[in-house]
């Protein structure tokens, strides 16, 4: 017997890193919102790695930071280590990572969500949509509670139809032993969503005081204070180590004699695994002549001893995994708590999606996170984030926020899904962004700021601290092109101790600073500013004047791609109906359906020729449109 639960604006199903990012922004943008989760207890759960950042990702972290989400706030406040990465290469590269106090983390996030207006909490297994005339009128769970909603966001994760596999023993499971969801995946079938079927793993953990760290190297976090988000002021200076260590001789020769009892290779998994997080076994294959691979160590929290150990996720089974454990320096004597494991799970094709992220079959209905096919927490919360945003913009009957790709990471993420696809848990990757020099770590907030208070996730103070140092910027940089720096005695024997050549004239500060051995702080010693700047304020004039003219080139990249991207395609088209286009063509635009010129041209198995074809006949649209207008 079903009963009536309640009426919301948007129902949220699941409570991980996109459901908690669609909910917040949902609920903060003004919509009644309501998150059903399966157990109120893993609320924002890290059930692989402890650990919020890395190249690409940590720069996702502070795209959502800049739109108004929560995960860089969350990250800042319960990290046990943080460190900036590449910062030997360019800014293009260089991004922030966190190890996470993973108890503490999901504890902040829980007590974020219940103070937040407009947001209910709930503890429910969704099972089943109410969908009336193609469009979501709300949800069904277990217990029989229907709860009607103007929008739902689904955020599954890895419990639809999870299966966690350890060596020939399979069962019917969430992350970690979690409740799965079973109902819903095949009533998303049911209703005729195309799925896939995907797999990813998870390493040992072990005990923290069975570990001889003495044979291992030391991992420590930066000693200058980070932070994710913009709006941080409070730094956590106590900081845990983590360790390296390496597989060796030994232990690749206890695995390539297991690899029969490998649910990989015995074909017990199914699921398409992926291929930038391979398993151990996938490693020691695939790459035979490496004499040894780099495991690290990461304590999970302050208040527990269990570590994470990184680069040996596994599905061996638990005998296998103790006796790897054993040949690796450091764990010889090792304590095993949790064994490694894989998990299988459905996710939907992702071409079904609107860059909105709203489905194309069931309006409304939005999907994010691992549910699309991608992997990691922080993809997964950009895209929870983004679903969230257009879910709320939906109800206030709004056009929905899309980011290009020349705007964010957030922007190529969800651009490659839905028009590409993917046929393996997708990973984001700075070489998957062509514009990688405009997207950078440091100016995630002068790219999305004014959009975040646009659609109101960015409060006035903030949004004027932001307007501050956007001018403090301008302002420095037209001053160093108008201050002159002299021959001086003192200024050549600065500039000779840091390896650069000395002056033999006057030469502007701006052209100073060009020079690749000069950074900021040699300028402000040479031709001093009035007031010192803030530290963030001097790594923006630096970036942008050092880079000026790549920076340049890729901004002229990207106003050609406007042009295209401002051509629209009406969503209604019949591409069978357009001569000429290729039978694959045709396919592929009619499943994804793309919005606009530049979308077409980057559906796989569109061709240029048919780009050319298809503006020929958007061009035809629109004279015989204007000639029946004129008659």
């Amino acid at each position: 017997m079903s009963y009536y639960g309640g009426d919301f604006d948007v129902i949220v199903i699941g409570a991980g890193h996109a459901g908690v990012e669609a909910g917040l922004a949902s609920a903060r943008m003004g919509a009644n919102t309501l998150m059903l989760t399966l157990n109120l207890d893993a609320v924002a759960y890290m059930p692989c790695n402890p650990s919020v950042g890395g190249p690409a990702k940590g720069i996702v972290v502070r795209e959502i930071d800049a739109l108004g989400g929560e995960m860089a706030k969350n990250i800042d406040k319960t990290h046990i280590q943080m460190r900036m990465l590449n910062t030997g290469k360019g800014p293009a590269v260089r991004a922030l990572r966190a190890q996470a106090d993973k108890y503490l983390y999901q504890h902040e996030m829980k007590k974020t969500i219940e103070e937040t207006g407009n947001l209910l909490l709930r503890q429910g297994m969704v099972e089943k949509l109410i969908i009336e005339e193609d469009e979501v009128k709300g949800v069904i769970t277990q217990t029989g509670a229907e709860y009607r909603a103007k929008a739902v966001v689904v955020t599954t994760g890895t419990y639809l139809r999870g299966k966690v596999i350890i060596g020939d023993l399979a069962y019917e499971s969430g992350p970690n032993n979690q409740q799965p969801s079973i109902n819903l995946s095949y009533h998303l079938q049911e209703l005729g969503f195309e799925m896939v079927r995907f797999k990813t793993g998870t390493p040992p953990r072990v005990n923290s005081q069975s570990i001889d760290y003495s044979k291992t190297e030391i991992q420590p976090g930066d000693n200058v204070p980070r932070a994710f988000s913009y709006e941080t002021t409070k730094y956590i200076t106590d900081q845990l180590p983590c360790w390296l260590t390496y597989t060796g001789e030994k232990t690749h020769e206890i695995i390539n004699n297991n690899l029969h009892r490998s649910p990989m290779y015995s074909g017990v998994i199914e699921g398409t695994g992926p291929r930038y997080c391979p398993s151990i076994e996938d490693k020691i294959v695939r790459f035979s002549d490496k004499p040894r691979h780099q495991i690290f160590l990461e304590p999970e929290g302050r208040n527990t001893q269990e570590v994470y150990v990184q680069g040996l996720s596994t599905s061996l089974p638990e005998d296998v995994q103790r006796s790897i454990l054993e040949t690796v320096p450091g764990l010889e004597n090792v304590r095993m708590m949790r064994p490694g494991y894989a998990i299988e799970y459905d996710a939907i094709v992702p071409t079904q999606l609107w860059p909105s992220l709203e489905t194309k079959k069931i309006k409304g209905l939005f999907t994010a996170g691992q549910i699309n096919g991608t992997s990691g927490y922080e993809e997964a919360a950009g895209q929870g984030l983004m679903a969230g945003i257009n879910a709320a913009l939906k109800i206030q009957e709004k056009d929905p926020l899309i980011l290009n790709r020349s705007q964010a990471y957030i922007g190529v993420l969800i651009d490659d899904l839905v028009t590409k696809g993917t046929n393996e848990p997708y990973r984001l990757l700075t070489s998957r962004a062509e514009y990688r020099l405009l997207l950078r770590h440091d100016n995630a907030d002068l790219r999305l700021t004014e959009i975040g208070h646009n659609i109101g996730l960015i409060k006035e103070d903030r949004y004027n601290k932001y307007l501050e140092k956007k001018e403090q910027i301008h302002e420095e940089i037209e001053r160093l092109k108008n201050a002159m720096i002299k021959v001086t005695k003192e200024g050549n024997q600065l500039l000779k101790s840091v390896g650069s050549t000395p002056l033999k004239e006057a030469i502007y500060a701006i052209g100073l600073l060009k020079r690749p051995e000069i950074t900021y702080d040699i300028i402000a010693q040479l031709a001093p500013p009035d007031d010192t700047l803030d530290s963030d304020v001097a790594e923006q004039v630096e970036i942008q004047v050092k880079y000026e003219g790549y920076i340049s080139k890729q901004m002229d990249q990207v106003e050609k791609l406007k042009k295209m991207e401002n051509k629209k395609i009406p969503e209604d088209i019949d591409y069978n109906a357009i001569n000429g286009l290729a039978t694959e063509a045709r396919q592929k635009l009619s499943q994804v359906r793309p919005l606009s010129m530049a979308q077409a041209s980057r559906v796989s198995g569109v061709n240029p020729s048919d780009i050319s074809i298809l503006l020929v006949y958007l061009e035809q649209g629109k004279l015989k449109r204007v000639a029946s207008t004129n008659e």
